[in-house]
């Protein structure tokens, strides 16, 4: 007999769907004979099989139509948002029981952490009690050169110019630390050459910014230490408990911070502000962040010597022999037909 399906939409990218990887391994765990379904940008995406806690992935954008979603799933779960758009997305696939924030029993509370927000979600509608699963661990480590290892990362970028810290900052930062012994280099991603280019030239380190998704986690995984503002490495240095400040500004830690109990810290001035996250500049708080801040933060982390990357945690689906050709072929088999 086929296996029933659950339909999960999260049409987000990758800081956003490393936060919800903790609720696809509770959805995982409870469901274990489900064919689970992840509609969700192929790149991201592939986070999710890669960790073993989806089946399939349908690649999808945001809020747009679910063309290649499988039809009349068991269960369609609403990842996405809080709002009556995506879990139209979700209904339309005719799922026979839809769990959502919107429409539904479960209350959205704006403040939240969004690793617990979605955690919360799956958790109340399969009465599913605390603790729940934490970032860390929850992703394999990608092989990764020998002379890769041990160096420290430094991301300027962000994908909201209002979240990305001046680049003289950042290369003051990394300049300081290169004539401390530390193994610097500059990333970033597709866009962010220019940005990038700049910070290692002032800096006089070297740069990295053609990394496909395997080589990034890879080299953040084995990693001294990542620098970077609120944006996607930030959680990936998280997953693997790779010491890490991040720089905070206009949207608050308190919702998209990394673990309190690992090796991280958060830099937020302020504890009440709310600036515009779409804004063209730099937020007010973010400038509020100076170089001595955090030269000093590191000094709170930095401890390479004596770390070790996490395994996954007990219980969770192993990731098998799926190498990046393996996860190409599954991603190329879920596409819609045209």
């Amino acid at each position: 007999m086929s296996r029933p399906v659950a339909l999960v939409l999260r049409a987000l990218y990758l800081g956003d769907m490393i936060t919800g990887l903790p609720a696809l391994r509770i959805l995982r765990t409870v469901l274990p004979e489900h064919r689970i379904v992840l509609a969700a940008p192929s790149t991201a995406g592939s986070l999710a099989l890669m960790a073993g806690l989806v089946d399939e992935l349908t690649p999808a954008l945001e809020l747009a139509e679910l063309a290649g979603a499988p039809r009349s799933a068991e269960i369609g779960l609403d990842l996405h948002g809080n709002g009556p758009a995506s879990r139209a997305l979700v209904e339309q696939t005719a799922a026979r029981r839809v769990i959502s924030y919107y429409g539904g029993s479960h209350l959205w509370h704006d403040t939240e952490h969004e690793v617990t927000r979605w955690c919360r979600l799956v958790s109340e509608a399969f009465s599913v009690p605390r603790p729940w699963p934490q970032l860390a661990g929850l992703l394999p480590v990608p092989p990764v050169p020998a002379d890769q290892r041990g160096r420290t990362v430094v991301h300027p970028g962000a994908k909201a110019r209002s979240r990305q810290w001046p680049p003289g900052r950042y290369a003051e930062v990394a300049r300081e630390l290169a004539g401390a012994g530390h193994d610097v280099v500059v990333t970033g991603g597709p866009g962010e050459e220019v940005l990038a280019a700049e910070v290692a030239e002032k800096a006089g380190v070297g740069m990295l910014t053609d990394l496909a998704l395997p080589q990034l986690l890879a080299l953040v995984a084995q990693a001294r230490l990542v620098i970077c503002g609120d944006t996607g490495i930030a959680h990936i240095a998280s997953v693997y408990a790779t010491p890490s400040v991040v720089l905070y500004g206009p949207v608050s830690p308190a919702k998209w911070g990394p673990p309190a109990a690992g090796p991280h810290r958060a830099l937020w001035p302020t504890g009440n502000h709310r600036g515009d996250p779409h804004a063209d500049e730099p937020d007010p708080v973010l400038l509020r962040i100076s170089v001595t801040d955090v030269l000093a933060a590191v000094s709170t982390v930095d401890g390479s010597a004596r770390r070790t990357v996490p395994t996954r945690p007990p219980g969770n689906k192993p990731a098998g022999e799926l190498t990046q050709t393996a996860a190409v072929r599954r991603l190329g088999a879920s596409r819609p037909t045209t």
